[in-house]
């Protein structure tokens, strides 16, 4: 038996994830269906509230702020070969950065405070990411177990200092101070009221800026081209004169710095302060959107939206559809991302035989020795 031939780009980029997206699809109604409710009803309440309205466009394009940064954090590390597992906690210990910057500028301009925001928080989801790029470049301490760690460290960390150093007297919730004034991010639906009640603000501009950003760092630049030579053959690299190890711990800063700035979103967009687990998880969804978006920060971006859309959607089947529960539409959610990124193979082996029999080539191939044969 010959080998399976590799698909066609498009093909791998592009209808492989989309084919995934659709067998969750249709796993997900299965079990809607076994609860009695009807799926195509469930999938329309999803989307018309994803993309019905303005006010569903905003909440979409809310979360995939959080995605686009989390999904690019993982995929820059993952061109070197790097598993960043780590932009929960990146992003959690960010968020000091980001109310830092925000209670000494309240009095400002948002137009000051939003980017000095990003640089802090950056410079800190950076750092963090940095001590396990350097365990691995220095000590050969494996990166997935270092960065799962110190996503329980910053997690154990933000408890210990919203319960004792930066919750204000007399405030039982653990929280920070709040921000009142130009350290708040202003969200667009100051300006443009169809946005309603959506959260969405200016820190979107910077999540477009950061997937141009690393597409021009991996793909024209000189370390960008030292990084996906590491990440394809780290012996070559060596060879060719390349120091890994200061790749490693470059490429580790600037992925924890990408993750770090979704702690503006949050923090400064929305919560107007740092509250425990403002992250919600949405630092480990960004593998997901990696693997989705096969860590190119343009895939990055559409997967970002497409899990913005899971996430609004699922809110308004909460509400539309009672007898689905909270517990229900997490499930729904996690067999997409199951589908897109933990077994985002599963279809490979039948679509790159089906390419076997039915590519382009092959017809043309076929073709031409039924032509000799026929002549013959």
């Amino acid at each position: 038996m010959s080998a399976r031939r590799p698909l066609p780009r498009w093909a791998d980029v592009a209808l492989l994830p989309v084919l995934n997206l659709v067998l969750a699809l249709i796993v997900s109604g299965i079990v809607i269906a076994l609860i009695g409710q009807n799926p195509f009803d469930a999938i329309r309440i999803m989307t018309v509230g994803a993309f019905g309205n303005l006010e569903g466009i905003g909440f979409t394009l809310y979360f995939a702020t959080d995605f686009i940064f989390a999904g690019l954090a993982v995929a820059v590390a993952a061109q070197g070969g790097l598993f960043n597992i780590g932009a929960e906690g990146q992003a959690y210990l960010a968020g000091l950065g980001a109310i830092a910057v925000g209670l000494a500028l309240d009095h400002t301009s948002w137009l000051l405070v939003l980017p000095l925001a990003i640089i802090a928080s950056g410079i800190i989801g950076g750092l963090w990411a940095l001590i396990p790029g350097y365990l691995q470049a220095k000590r050969g301490s494996h990166v997935v177990i270092t960065t799962i760690m110190f996503n329980f460290i910053a997690s154990a960390i933000m408890v210990y200092l919203l319960n004792y150093v930066l919750k204000p007297k007399g405030v039982q919730e653990p929280s920070s101070a709040n921000v009142v004034d130009a350290g708040k991010i202003p969200q667009l639906r100051t300006w443009f009221h169809q946005f309603g009640g959506a959260p969405l603000n200016m820190t979107i501009i910077f999540a477009v800026l950061a997937v141009i950003f690393v597409y021009v760092l991996v793909w024209r630049t000189k370390f960008g081209f030292a990084l996906r030579t590491m990440g394809h053959n780290p012996a070559a690299s060596l060879y060719a004169g390349i120091s890994n190890s200061r790749t490693i711990m470059t490429v580790m800063f600037i992925s924890g710095a990408l993750a770090g700035m979704m702690a503006v979103n949050e923090v400064l967009g929305e919560q107007a302060r740092v509250v425990i687990d403002f992250t919600s998880g949405f630092g480990f969804v960004g593998v997901a959107v990696a693997l989705m978006g096969r860590n190119h920060p343009f895939g990055v971006a559409l997967a970002a939206v497409l899990f913005g859309a899971l996430y609004q959607g699922g809110i308004e089947l909460q509400f539309e559809m009672p007898a689905i529960t909270r517990d229900m539409i997490v499930v729904i959610q996690a067999l997409v991302i199951m589908f897109t990124g933990a077994m985002e193979g599963l279809l490979r082996p039948g679509l790159e035989n089906a390419f076997m029999v039915f590519g382009p080539k092959q017809k043309a191939e076929a073709a031409a020795r039924e032509t000799v044969s026929t002549e013959g």
